[in-house]
């Protein structure tokens, strides 16, 4: 198999088609995208196979079950032809398809151990008939990958796989031919190996997608990640191999995200290439959102290929500017995680991709059916430059209105700036230099330090106005003592304008990131911190690759998290609570500051305003000042108003 260039998207389901089942339009726009976009290998989308389960049981498929079911995609004549249709696209534009087979389930196991750590679900035990039947199908899966023109076979052997069940020792306790030591629990990898190669011959590239550490207690280490990897590469059937690291909800996960160094885990990329003959190619994954990087990882010999999946969804088009020296242009991934959380567990219906920073993914029809010069170019003013306003003033001006954005601080960024302080989030400030960079090759008016009330927007005689003024903390209107002078806002202590004592109590009211954050970065500092939340858990929003991570750093800087707790009265010697579910009520004392983590409210007061009067032909209000929501919602909300205008 020849690969343009050593640019790879590894297999990801982001479930970007928005027919279950099938290969629509919109998964063909959003993976194609990156092979128009300069990325060499397309992996796209995990085939999930079937089990050959007894007819009369039931099929199970959900988040803690995986995909359990009697028939699957790759049975049906229509998604043979989806694919086939997406693999001509992604030759056309001169990359190579790679079809990862995986059997992603909890119901059977080699052994009867919870596959993942997480949940409890108890497995069925394979009998001998049962493994032989599902590596038949490894082989059915990989002639059908064949005939709709893919260039190479992957089968998944990591994280909560079948493959992946097999290999480690926390799932396999066997004692027959199918277990043991590392030499015995590979032999169902290799025996899948040759099946596939007996149905597709020596045509297709074929590997495997491997850890090379569990990270989960029991789990293998690199050492034994590489005494297995040697094995089944002296099977003589493998082309290539695919090294991530991590655990489907370990700390780490095999999802990085920006708590963790850019391609901070390379070395087990490494150790494979020294294990393994020349021939067969070493490809590694884990977080390497930067050319640069990927370069010099590969002059370093740590690999042979790299993995930039997040690279790809944050920008399409990264590996073309790359190539073209307009490194100042690509939009980096953040690694917040959103896109691949999102996925795995969905919190939107219908599902539909995001990306915190990418407002087309998820939406590639309809941007390619509706993205185009204006006809008639406006003078379009945005208030605020957080990213809801710099995004309608980007998309705005690409289409050719002449745009003024009026921001009030010194910096564009709004609320990112805010995150970009955050322990482990110093990359979100990468948005912030994009979103700059971008106004200013657009030739976009760019005021800071600029308030703005209604003369100010009546004098710009603008054809268009886009409100995005953000948002700001909420202050509860049922908790008594709130002016006391130890109680402060979470924003303005992650700022650092405030006093802030020795033992601190954080009272939440919000679920996702914005309360660890404050904590973390407080107890950094060498504050004793204790958060008391409204939830059963901090983070309860936080989906399963991150949340982890999340909860290991509380640990690790001495966080102490009290649940289920609501404050009804701050007084200068201690907090009242009450119990968020039983009524209960609890008093807790010795804090010196009191931090407020209750969400925000939409600052749209200049919008109304303007409503009113009635002046501006086109008015539009956008994002955190319509309604606080996750970045990725202000994203495309302000970039939907630029391409609306």
């Amino acid at each position: 198999m020849l690969v343009p260039n050593r640019i790879c998207e590894t297999t990801n389901t982001i479930n970007s088609s928005q027919i279950p089942g099938e290969i629509d339009d919109n998964f063909i726009a959003h993976h194609a995208a990156k092979a128009r976009g300069g990325t060499g290998w397309i992996g796209s989308e995990t085939w999930l196979l079937n089990f050959p389960f007894p007819p009369e049981t039931p099929d199970e498929v959900g988040l803690s079950v995986g995909f359990a079911a009697h028939q699957a995609a790759y049975q049906n004549p229509a998604f043979h032809v989806g694919m086939k249709k997406f693999t001509d696209e992604v030759h056309d534009a001169g990359s190579v398809a790679i079809v990862q087979l995986t059997h992603l389930s909890a119901v059977w196991s080699p052994s009867a151990i919870p596959v993942v750590g997480a949940q409890d679900y108890t497995p069925h035990t394979l009998g001998e008939e049962e493994i032989q039947a599902i590596l038949q199908i490894y082989a059915d899966a990989a002639a059908v990958a064949k005939d709709i023109g893919a260039d190479g076979i992957e089968i998944h052997c990591a994280h909560e796989t079948l493959g992946y069940s097999f290999l480690s020792p926390v799932t396999n306790k066997r004692t027959d031919k199918w277990g043991g030591g590392p030499q015995g629990r590979i032999r169902f990898v290799v025996e899948a190996l040759e099946r596939v190669r007996g149905a597709v011959g020596d045509g297709l590239a074929l590997g495997i997608r491997m850890s090379g550490k569990e990270f989960r207690q029991g789990g293998f280490d690199n050492l034994e990640s590489r005494e297995m990897v040697y094995y089944i590469g002296e099977s003589g059937l493998l082309d290539f191999v695919s090294v991530d690291v991590g655990h489907c909800w370990g700390a780490p996960s095999y999802v990085p995200s920006s708590y963790f160094g850019h391609g901070e885990f390379r070395e087990f990329g490494k150790a494979a290439r020294a294990d393994l003959d020349p021939k067969t190619k070493v490809l590694f994954t884990g977080r390497v959102n930067d050319p640069v990087i990927a370069e010099e990882m590969l002059k370093e010999g740590y690999c042979d290929l790299i993995g930039m999946v997040r690279a790809g969804i944050a920008d399409a088009e990264f590996a073309n500017k790359a190539r073209e020296g307009r490194l100042a242009e690509i939009r980096r991934c953040i690694s917040c995680t959103r896109c691949i959380d999102e996925a795995s567990e969905p919190m939107t219906f219908p599902y539909k991709p995001r990306c915190s920073i990418n407002p087309v993914i998820g939406n590639e029809v309809r941007w390619a059916n509706e993205y185009r010069p204006t006809d008639s170019p406006k003078k379009v003013v945005v208030v605020g430059g957080g990213i809801a306003g710099c995004e309608a003033a980007r998309i705005a001006a690409e289409r050719g209105h002449k745009v003024t954005v009026l921001e009030q601080g010194k910096r564009l960024g709004g609320q990112l700036i805010l995150a970009s302080k955050a322990p482990g989030r110093d990359d979100f400030e990468d948005q912030i230099y994009f979103e700059e960079n971008e106004l200013a090759r657009l030739g976009v008016d760019v005021q800071l330090e600029t308030g703005a009330d209604l003369d100010t927007i009546n004098a710009l005689s603008a054809d268009a106005v886009v409100i995005a003024t953000g948002s700001l903390p909420r202050v509860p209107d049922d908790v008594k003592g709130l002016d006391l002078p130890h109680v402060v806002q979470g924003w303005d202590a992650i700022r650092g304008n405030v006093q802030i004592g020795e033992r601190v109590a954080i009272v939440s009211q919000e679920d996702y990131y914005e309360t660890p954050t404050i904590a973390e970065y407080l107890a950094q500092k060498g504050k004793q911190v204790e958060v008391f939340h409204k939830s059963t858990q901090l983070g309860f929003e936080i989906a399963r690759y991150s949340v982890a991570m999340v909860l290991a750093h509380m640990e690790n800087v001495g966080v102490q998290v009290t649940p289920n707790l609501v404050l009804t009265e701050i007084q200068a010697d201690g907090l009242e609570f009450v119990s968020s579910f039983g009524g209960h009520t609890y008093r807790k004392e010795g804090f010196d500051s009191v931090v407020l983590v209750y969400g925000s409210v939409p600052q749209h007061d200049l919008y109304d305003q303007l409503k009113v009067e009635g002046k501006v032909a086109q008015l539009y209000v956008a994002g955190s000042a319509w309604v606080p929501r996750f970045m990725a919602e202000a994203t495309q909300h302000g970039a939907t108003i630029g391409l609306v205008i």
